[in-house]
């Protein structure tokens, strides 16, 4: 699967159609969200269309025009976040950071030029945004999740389905995914080690698939780690000794 943002036209059926996957490769659909409008880059936000979520993959595709559509793998998704800060935007969305194939960084007026030009050239485009059709009326409920909770959730699983792949001599401990359930797991396997979250893990805003700088931004994880008073008690022991040898 290519990286980065890419434009995808391949529809089935009649009509608005629905986007044509990859089965054979284990392909699946998870969740089907209409009535979303998606802002590219620095762009307005395009009329609204139908957000198709897959194992793989999440797809944008227009209700008003068949060869208008786009999508980005999970593995070029290096953040996802709900933004609800009308300082930061208009309106709440669900905020992505994409990857591109260019390593290098490129002048920030260079993209804003090809961000807001009629050809948009998708290969330099590094934030996308998802807006639902009720994102106004979000309000978070543990019983009724709002459009917006619920494809939060939708994108954490998914990005827990496709980790980012661990170069050789690259160190696991940096492949930082955020899940209340794996943070768990990870604090009960060691007894010395414990982990304190700096918010409720339920009200987590955003996730981070493999960067640890990212990663940081979003959520703050303070270890406090008893070993290190072991060490300290056991150098004070150690002092106290000599000094008692010196004096005999």
């Amino acid at each position: 699967m290519a990286v980065g943002l890419r434009h995808f036209t391949a529809r089935a059926g009649n009509g608005v159609g629905e986007p044509i996957l990859d089965t054979d490769n284990g392909e699946e659909l998870v969740h089907v969200q209409p009535s979303v409008s998606v802002a590219v880059g620095n762009r307005v936000p395009e009329s609204p269309g139908t957000l198709y979520i897959t194992n793989r993959q999440v797809i944008w595709l227009s209700e008003l025009d068949r060869e208008k559509g786009y999508a980005v793998g999970f593995l070029s998704l290096s953040l996802h976040a709900v933004s609800r800060d009308p300082e930061a935007y208009p309106s709440p969305c669900i905020y992505t950071q994409i990857e591109t194939e260019a390593d290098e960084v490129e002048d920030e007026s260079e993209d804003s030029d090809s961000e807001c030009s009629e050809v948009l050239d998708l290969s330099k485009i590094r934030e996308m945004r998802f807006i639902p059709s009720d994102a106004n009326q979000c309000v978070y409920d543990s019983v009724f999740p709002s459009t917006m909770d619920t494809l939060f959730q939708v994108f954490c699983e998914c990005a827990e389905l496709n980790p980012e792949p661990i170069e050789e001599g690259e160190e696991e401990g940096h492949n930082w995914i955020f899940s209340a359930d794996q943070l768990e797991d990870e604090a009960g396997a060691g007894d010395d080690v414990e982990w304190h979250f700096s918010q409720n893990p339920t009200n987590t805003i955003g996730h981070s698939n493999g960067h640890h700088d990212l990663a940081s931004s979003v959520l703050e994880l303070q270890i406090n780690d008893q070993r290190f008073d072991d060490a300290e008690e056991m150098e004070q022991d150690t002092d106290t000794g000599h000094h008692h040898q010196s004096q005999q």
